[in-house]
């Protein structure tokens, strides 16, 4: 009996040892195949998913390009100190005008803002103090008055000024004469039509095309214009640099540069224009004693002698 039992014990013993193999092997299983899963959550982690956002912050940046307007010039009104809004075309005379009115005028001092007649027009309109105000064109003069900025029996013609043709020193172009503008691959420098001395260009053109060259000359000549600037000394500045081959401007800014830097070319009187410049003081003056000191300086035969100093000429009295 007792053999017996020694047998049916071993034969359970080994039911149970198979049960338990039986058992770790499926359970070997099992967990290799739940490893799958996880090995395949590890692999699959899309790289891309933190692309997609700095894909679209590029894309995100402004096409537009935000331009800065450069500030008009501002002066405050300062007892002694006489603010002039000048025509740029006196930019050369200026130089010699300051200290001869504090000469004239101990104690008295004048500070010019000089760009083009247009552009100072505009600042006047938007409220930038000045005391004085020349300009280049009386087109400009009569609209300020008509808008009330002016002291208007102040306003008085105070010079007068021719346009010529300019050239580099060197005159790359060969240019002889006023035909000669017109030739294929010359390079022209003008004033903008709403510059002064731009306008006046486009007189002497057709007036030159009327009366000796033809409208061919005229529009092949403009076709040859490769430069519009807002100010005369601008173009003067473009042919002294040798940008360009030739260059309209006045009578003035030829005979106020140094000897050699420029040719020049004289346009007939019967096709030429004459510029006629004002002074005049302006109704918000606070300095209206000392303006009324400085035009009269300016009027006189001291301003007058510098203005003709600097190749302007005397206003017509008929």
């Amino acid at each position: 009996m007792k053999e017996k039992l020694t047998l049916s014990n071993l034969v359970l013993i080994s039911v149970i040892f198979g049960l338990l193999l039986v058992s770790a092997l499926f359970a070997g299983c099992t967990q290799s195949t739940t490893s799958t899963p996880a090995t395949t959550a590890a692999t699959t982690v899309p790289v891309t998913t933190v692309a997609t956002p700095v894909a679209a912050a590029t894309t995100a940046v402004p096409t537009t390009v935000v331009t800065t307007a450069t500030p008009a010039p501002t002066y405050t009104a300062t007892e002694g100190n006489l603010v002039a809004y000048t025509a740029a075309s006196l930019t050369g005379a200026s130089s010699s005008i300051g200290p001869a009115f504090t000469k004239a005028y101990p104690n008295h001092k004048v500070a010019f803002n000089l760009d083009g007649t247009q552009a100072l027009k505009t600042q006047v309109e938007a409220g930038a103090y000045a005391d004085v105000f020349i300009s280049a064109s009386n087109s400009y003069t009569n609209t300020l008055k008509s808008e009330g900025y002016f002291v208007n029996d102040s306003v008085k013609t105070l010079t007068t000024n021719y346009i010529i043709v300019i050239l580099p020193a060197s005159n790359p172009a060969n240019i002889k004469s006023l035909s000669d503008l017109a030739k294929p691959g010359v390079k022209i420098a003008m004033a903008a039509g709403t510059v002064p001395v731009g306008s006046a260009t486009m007189t002497v053109l057709n007036n030159s095309a009327k009366s000796t060259y033809g409208e061919a000359w005229k529009n092949s000549t403009i076709s040859n214009v490769v430069t519009y600037e807002t100010s005369e000394p601008a173009v003067a500045t473009k042919v002294s640099l040798g940008e360009v081959d030739a260059g309209f401007v006045y009578q003035s800014t030829a005979a106020a540069s140094a000897s050699g830097t420029y040719k020049t070319i004289a346009i007939p009187a019967k096709d030429n224009y004459l510029q006629t410049y004002t002074i005049g003081i302006l109704k918000g003056s606070t300095n209206k004693a000392i303006a009324a000191d400085f035009e009269q300086f300016m009027l006189s035969s001291a301003g007058q002698q510098i203005l003709a100093n600097y190749g302007f000429t005397a206003p017509k009295t008929s």
